[in-house]
Formats: C-alpha cells, structure tokens, sequence
C-alpha cells in the first residue's frame, strides 16, 4: 500500500465436510452426508484491527504484523486479539523505545518529518523465522521484522530488528534500501532530513565495492529523485524459492515492485552490483534490485510472493488503487515460473505495463468492492455482506493440509474508515491459479458435492477489472437442474470431478470450485463457487434456501414494510426487487403528493396532511400478491431560529440565545495563538476570515436533538481533504462534520462517524474563491443536505449526535485531528426542526 503493510497468513482446520447424496454413495461419502446433517456449530468470530496484515505461525500461535505498529494474535485464524500498542514509546510493545531502537532509520524517515510531522510513520512489517540468521553471539536463528520508514510519498527506508521471541522487544540491525534520495543537496517541506543520496547507505555500498557507483539514471534533469522508474521502499516481504534460496520483494506504486535476493545469515539483501536486462528486458538496478511489476506511478502495492509447490508458480500478489473506502483499494494476483519474474496474469498480460496505461486490465483480480445486499424476503435481510478497499494481502500455506489462504484487511459499505482483519480460504482452479471464497473462513474443507447440492438459487458476483469505488452488487440468477443458468444473467454449469466449477455466466467463463461456507446473513452453512474467468476477473456465487416462488412471494410480502406511515416527512425507499429477482411495482393513489419512486412532496407549511395509498405488485414467475399502504404525508412546519453568528466585527449570537464564540488555536481543543479574528466582506455584511492556524469554537450544547437544520456561507481560499466548515461532536467517537471537499470523491459532504459512520456525499465540489451557500437538515434519522438552494443529498439512517448531550462541543473551521478550513465564513444559522423549501430559498438568496 502507499501507506501500510502486509504479509504472511497461518491457519487451523475446524472439521467441516460438505454433505452428498445418500443414494448410491460410499460409505465414505456417507459419512460426509451425515457430517452435512449434522453441521458444525454456528462459529464464533472474535475481530482485529490490524492494517495489512502480515502473518505468521510459530507454536500453535498464529500472528499478524501491520502497519503503525499493530498486530494480533489467534490460536485458530477465527478469533483474534490485538496485542501491540501502537506508537507508544517509550514501553513499546515491539520496539521498546521506538525513537532509540529504529534511529537508524528515523535518521532517513519516519519521525517527526515532513508528511511524518509531530508522529511516526511505520509500515509494512514482515517477521519471519530465519533458522540460518547468525546472531551476535554467534548462535543461529532469529525472528526478523522487516519494515519501512516514510516521510513522503518516495523519500521511505526499508530496515531489518531481530529477536529471540516473536512478541519482542526486537532490536535494530541495519537499514538497508533507501529511497526519495536526489543529486545534490535538498529539503522537503516540513524537513531537516538532507536528500542527498551521499546520507544513504549508497556510498558506504561503493566504498564495500559491493555496487560500482551511483546510477545517473537515479536522478531527473533537475537532480530530483526519478521515482516514475524507481521504487518507493516501502512494504518489504521475504519468500523463499524451491531451492531454499531467501528473497525480499518490495515497493509501492512510483516505479513499481522489485525483487532482491537476500543473504540468509545476515538478513540483508544480496545487491546486484551491476545494471542489466533479463531477458525479456526488465530492468535490473544495481541497488534496487530486479524490477518484477508496476511502474510509473500508477498504483500496486503491498507486494507479496509464495511458492506454490503444487503447481510449480511464484504467486505474485498485490493490491491496486487507494487504501481509503473510497479509494478502490483491490488486490491482483500473478504468477512466474521463477522467482524474479516475468510475472504475467491469466490473460498472458505482464505485471510490468507499458508507460502511459491504465493497470486496469494488468492483473486477476481476486477481490474489489462487492455487495451481498440482502433484498425483502432473503433470509436475514437485515444484514448485508460486504467489503470496500479490502486489500494489502498475505497468504498462508498450511503445511500439513495444503489449505490455502488469504490474509488482508478491508472496510465496510457504510462504515467509513472502520477496517478489519479477515481471512478466506483460497483454492487452485485447473489452470493452476489462485480462487477466493466468498465468506471469511469459518472452518470449512474442499469435499465431494453432487448436482443436486448445487442446483438452486443464487446471489451472484463478479468483481470486475476496475480500481474504482463503485461497488459491485450482486445479481439474482438460477443453476438448473438441466445445467442452464437463468435469472438476471444466463449461462451454463457443470461440475467436475469432486467439486470443480466451469460455468458461463453473462458471456463470461469462468473455473473454480463449489464449496460450503458460513454465510453470515442466514446464519447457516451454504454452497458457494468462487472461480475465475476467462476475463481475469473473480466470480462468486451464494446460494439461497430452496423455495417455490409462492412461498418466495409469501416471504417478501410478510417482510415489506414502511416505518412512520402516520407521519411522513421525508423520501420513502420503495425496493423494486426482493427475494430472487422478485419485482415489486408501485402505484400511488396522488402522485402529486407521493411518486411511484417515493418522492415526497410535502404541503406548505400550514396546509392539512394529505393521506395517501401505496400499492406494492409482487411478482415471481406467474405468482402476484399485492400489499397496501396507507400513509400520511405531514405539511411544512418552519425551523425555528435557535441561533445566528453574523460576523460583523464580533462573534456574537444575535439571537441572544447562546453565548459568543472564541477563537481557537489549530484544533478545537487548543487554545489560540492569535488574540484577534481578521474579518472579510461576507455575502451579508462582513464575514470571518479563518487563515489555516485557527478556529472558531462555538457554545457547548449549541444542538442538544436529533431535529435540527444548519444553514452558512462558505468561501473556501483552499479546498483541502478533511478540513471542516462546520463540525459538532458529544465525543470523539460521536460526530458530525460538513466538508467542503470529503473523502467521497473529494465531493462535498455531511460527514457523520465513527459508530457509525455516514457518507451524506453532494456529488459536487463548491469552487475555491467563491461563495457557496451549504444547509443540512437532520429530522429524526432522515438526512438533506443542499447546495445553493438545491438539494444534493438526501437518505435516511443518519446517527443522532446530540440529543443524548446537552454538552457536545462544536467549532467552525476545526475538529479535533485535520488540518483547518482556510477561506472565509458567513451567517451561521442553527435551527430546531428541518428547513423548509421557503426558508431554504431565503436563506440561499444573496
């Protein structure tokens, strides 16, 4: 990853077998039946937060290593416990004192500089057991930690700290790949770190005669560091070849991945001394070793190798895109014979791509976003499955029983920022390449399926080529019994020997298996395939309980529901597909009121509420129920002013409700550093003038519901990720933030976190240097967010902040983490209740 680390996975087997028909069976096969009859036990799950996990098994332990120095620990890959404590230091869990004990390569980045300012940056931590590590008393073996330092986007070091015990403390050896160096002497911002490449350990390697010289080709026309062909160092793995031989790849987007070998008593890379070409005309640096992937700033990340003894493959995995929930964050699997490449994927593409390509199309995809969603009527439809930005992946070969799997962590749909470890059983599919179970592992083994098992409905998945965060809903379709697939996409199927897959589905072919997974939405056991297609990309199926489609139609009746039927006040959500593919079509007895598509459309403020009927038309195949609705849609009541901060000259409430607010310092906790606030001219009057250091805390208690509307002008100077207009919290973990530019997209947006989070995205960016009027409405869960008078934005769920504090704080310009709002603000207006469409104009009228 850019900004993160990963690497090795471990695993126990719970005894799960799949069920087979009794008739005509083997004994043996009647055992597994009778396993299927009896299942295990609904398993347990005990969650870690660990940022690209690297794993690990020593003893009956298994653990993961991640970045900013988390990690976790499990006795059987289902239940975790972090044990790492972060970047304290002194008393830090792996490193003692965390400044003493990596110095060496602080010296370079990683502490208190540049993009690092004020804290640390640690990634990419990779600890294996290295039997043959000579140690200072002359003994042999050692757990080495492999990790990357990093101040910028290029300027990063990778460093090795050994131990005796897995848990630590480690201690440092030495740092040995350094990057961002430039020609002659140079500073990055926020920085006293020197960049030139004589404070790395180049000159001490030309001195050694260990590499010839400095390479001119390092360096851009202007001195700087030609980081388009050269990597970043960070995201160190180590793999070992079918011969025993130890290698270290690493690297992350700039000038792609690269491969070194490694000297197995030191721990440190094997340089080539020399530049070159293999022979398929992959570059070969001197220092950074052979070029295996990537390139050209385009993303891949996270790198990870495994030898696969079965199939005789280097498997080269990485993730693509941005780790953020919307950044598209996806991992992509390669395959080579030798374990410095040509790497190339199941299209026969190289994962070094040309320059001026998009990676798209580089790479099998093995999982992206994608979204389980459960539809009226499906078993557990209150709970959705799914994953965003899950990536930065290591894999873990049982060496007893050949199970494979997939290590990573991922955020959720809806969720933000949140993120998890998580582990899938992964498979080798006839062409030798790697496949992914649909659901985190739960304990389940490959055994022999029948046709019959098969045969049903389906929720379907395929992950798509694409690096964006759109994420990939599923599809109703139908595996017959005559081997055709019907439904929202057609194909066919067929199994093969035990339990391989070859289907075609939407045009698409694609190979893998069937295999039983817990599926945490109905809570049971059920078959899924997980294969590859001809495309590269991943397909995943789920099947549902067997059903006729009248009890199909009985179950999405008995399940459709609208909430607050008597006192409607905002859009409704009308679900045109349930259970199956079954539609759902909606009639509305005044349209003008209620749309066919739930629009609403409320009477002025002081008009009568208006009943109306919704019918709902379901259908499946031949069968039709139908279910009515009678509502009511509530009038317009105006917000009432509960306060206004005007700017003109002071920062007074002018209502008189609230006290003045006070100027902060660069976060809403500190105190100022100015004593006065410069004012502007604003949209009415004069307006505060907030320069990038400072904010405006405002009156505890300002909001104390969950029926609320705020209304302002906003002239951002700089538009810059994170930093609030407006924000509001009854405590860290509890609130609301408006944002000229947010994380979705860089969209303008209400913010709500972090249990849970909300995305209230405008799909629009307001200008820089000109005044954009932003208003939002909360009224009981439902959620409008505007845009100069018009609404951008509009959902329901939205957490209530407020109404259980009459002490939540609030500020203008700051919160309590991101860098502050930088432009000019105007007439602040809070009020109780949501907006009105006339208060609405009035407000936005300049």
């Amino acid at each position: 990853m850019r900004k993160n680390v990963t690497k090795k996975l471990a695993v126990a087997t719970l005894a799960f077998s799949l069920a087979v028909s009794a008739a005509g069976v083997t004994n043996n096969e009647q055992a597994s039946a009778a396993k299927v009859d009896n299942p295990p036990a609904e398993p347990t799950f005990s969650n870690a937060t660990v940022h690209d996990p690297s794993i690990i098994k020593t003893g009956n332990t298994f653990y993961v290593f991640g970045s900013h120095i988390s990690a976790a620990k499990s006795p059987d890959l289902l239940h975790w416990s972090n044990f790492a404590n972060g970047y304290t230091t002194p008393g830090n869990t792996l490193y003692g004192d965390l400044s003493k004990t990596l110095a060496g390569s602080f010296k370079w980045a990683g502490e208190n500089d540049a993009d690092s300012k004020g804290g640390f940056a640690v990634w990419a931590p990779d600890v294996i057991w290295n039997p043959k590590y000579v140690n200072k008393d002359g003994s042999k073996g050692a757990y080495t930690l492999y990790y990357s330092t990093s101040s910028t986007y290029i300027r990063s070091a990778i460093g090795m700290a050994v131990s005796q015990k897995i848990e630590g403390p480690y201690e440092y050896t030495d740092t040995f790949i350094y990057t961002g160096f430039t020609k002659d002497k140079a500073f990055d911002a926020n920085s006293q770190v020197d960049k030139k490449w004589t404070n790395t350990n180049i000159q001490t390697l030309i001195d050694q005669k260990k590499i010839s010289a400095e390479n001119p080709a390092w360096f851009n026309e202007n001195g700087s560091y030609a980081n388009q062909q050269y990597p970043n160092a960070i995201d160190p793995t180590i793999f070992y070849d079918a011969k025993g031989k130890m290698w270290m790849t690493y690297g992350s987007w700039s000038g792609g991945i690269f491969v070194l070998e490694v000297d197995q008593k030191t721990g440190k890379p094997i340089y080539p001394g020399k530049d070159g070409k293999t022979k398929d005309g992959r570059m070969i640096d001197r220092y950074f070793g052979t070029k295996i992937a990537g390139g050209y700033g385009k993303s891949g990340e996270g790198p990870y190798i495994q030898y696969n003894k079965d199939s005789g493959y280097f498997y080269l995995y990485m993730t693509y895109g941005g780790l953020a929930a919307n950044g598209g964050y996806n991992m992509r699997v390669f395959r080579s014979k030798s374990a410095d490449g040509p790497y190339v994927d199941a299209r026969g593409h190289q994962a070094t791509w040309p320059a001026n390509t998009s990676n798209d199309e580089y790479g099998n995809k093995l999982i992206g976003n994608f979204l389980f969603d459960s539809k009226v009527g499906d078993p557990g439809k209150e709970q959705d499955y799914g994953y965003v930005s899950p990536g930065h992946n290591s894999v873990y070969t049982d060496p007893k029983t050949g199970q494979l799997f997939l290590v990573f962590h991922t955020r959720f749909p809806g969720r933000g920022e949140e993120h998890e470890l998580r582990i899938h059983q992964m498979f080798i599919n006839k062409e030798g390449w790697p496949v992914v179970s649909p659901y985190r592992y739960a304990g389940e083994q490959e055994a022999k399926v029948s046709d019959k098992m098969i045969t049903g409905d389906y929720q379907f998945v395929d992950h798509g080529s694409d690096s964006s965060p759109a994420i990939k809903e599923a599809s109703a379709i139908r595996l017959n019994e005559d081997h055709t697939i019907t439904g929202e996409l057609q194909g066919t199927w067929k199994k093969k020997g035990t339990n391989n897959a070859e289907l075609t589905i939407g045009g698409k072919n694609y190979t893998g298996v069937f295999v039983k997974d817990w599926d945490p939405m109905s809570k049971q056991y059920v078959m899924t395939f997980t294969a590859l297609s001809d495309q590269a990309t991943m397909g995943w199926g789920s099947r549902l309980p067997d059903a006729s489609d009248t009890q199909v139609i009985e179950d999405v009746y008995g399940e459709l529901e609208l909430s607050g039927t008597s006192g409607i006040t905002a859009n409704l959500e009308l679900p045109t597909i349930g259970s199956r593919g079954t539609t759902i079509n909606w009639t509305s007895s005044n349209e003008q009121i209620i749309a066919a598509n739930g629009q609403v459309t409320r009477p002025e403020s002081g008009s009568s509420a208006v009943p109306v009927t919704l019918t709902a038309r379901i259908t499946r195949g031949s069968e039709t129920r139908t279910k009515i609705f009678e509502v009511t849609v509530l009038p317009y009541t105006n917000a009432q002013l509960t306060a206004q901060y005007s700017f003109d000259q002071n920062l007074n409430d002018s209502t008189g409700q609230h006290g003045a607010g006070e100027l902060t310092g660069d976060r809403l906790d500190r105190p100022a550093t100015v004593s006065t606030l410069t004012y502007g001219t604003g949209v009415h009057g004069q307006s505060a003038v907030l320069d990038g250091t400072t904010g405006i805390r405002l009156p505890n208690g300002l909001i104390h519901s969950n029926s609320y509307s705020v209304s302002m002008w906003v002239k951002p100077e700089q538009l810059n990720l994170y930093s609030p207009a407006f924000f509001g919290a009854a405590d860290s973990d509890h609130w609301i933030s408006l944002l000229p530019r947010g994380t979705a997209g860089d969209n303008t947006m209400l913010w709500a976190g972090s249990t849970p989070w909300y995305d209230a995205s405008t799909g629009m960016k307001i200008p820089a240097g000109e005044w954009s009027h932003l208003a939002f409405s909360v009224d009981q869960g439902n959620v409008t967010v505007y845009v100069n008078g018009k609404e951008t934005f509009t959902g329901t769920g939205f957490p209530d902040r407020f109404s259980a504090s009459d002490n939540a704080s609030f500020g203008l310009g700051v919160n309590y983490w991101d860098t502050p709002f930088k432009g000019e603000l105007d007439e602040l207006q809070v009020f109780e209740g949501s907006l009105t469409p006339a208060q609405l104009a009035e407000l936005s009228s300049k």
